[in-house]
């Protein structure tokens, strides 16, 4: 995630965390870069909400785009006694390093079967999983329905050109528009911040 991207998803995070005390939920962790900019966040707000806190959503397994023969792959991920990714490890001494493990949740496990059993209000849901349809709508139809009235969603690696990049979080980024249920408040590059206004999805 390039700088400016990453302090506007920060800014976004900071000012939902501050304006309404919930939890700031991630979907698609990998190593943990984005992580710690919520955390950040989510310990500046803290002391007003005990309920802001990182929630973070990741199988550790890796996207299709990271596994062995794909451009992202990055072998240092894989565990050799299973010969499956595994970025848990790694996750988990980044936020080590950042000092941030206080103020994370992290859950590992598949981010539809997550959202079907979370229980309360999102003040921020940010959507960097896989990039397929099928996951970035199951990640969309799973999660956006948590986002409180006047929290944000924010979905990464939105490219409306088709020669940018994948098309799937470009689509489920149209359809939160089209629902009614939320207004662009900011685009930088490819990252979309979307705050909630209505109540259907």
């Amino acid at each position: 995630m390039p700088v400016d991207e990453g302090l506007a998803l920060y800014a976004a995070a900071a000012e939902a965390a501050n304006r309404l005390g919930l939890p700031l939920i991630e979907v698609g962790t990998y190593c943990g870069r984005s992580t710690i900019l919520l955390a950040a966040a989510a310990r500046e707000a803290a002391q007003g909400s005990p309920l802001c806190v990182a929630v973070t959503v990741d199988h550790h397994r890796g996207s299709e785009e990271q596994q062995p023969g794909w451009e992202y792959h990055d072998p240092k991920v894989v565990d050799p006694e299973v010969g499956r990714m595994d970025t848990l490890p790694t996750f988990r001494r980044t936020l080590h390093a950042a000092g941030l493990e206080d103020h994370v949740i992290a859950v590992v496990g598949r981010s539809p079967q997550v959202a079907a059993v979370w229980g309360r209000p999102a003040g921020l849901v940010f959507i960097d999983g896989g990039h397929t349809d099928e996951h970035a709508t199951a990640d969309y139809e799973g999660w956006a329905p948590h986002v409180a009235p006047g929290g944000c969603l924010v979905i990464h690696d939105v490219f409306p050109d088709p020669a940018d990049g994948g098309r799937a979080p470009y689509r489920i980024y149209c359809r939160a528009l089209a629902s009614g249920a939320f207004s662009e408040v900011s685009a930088t590059r490819s990252l979309r911040v979307l705050r909630r206004t209505g109540e259907r999805i």
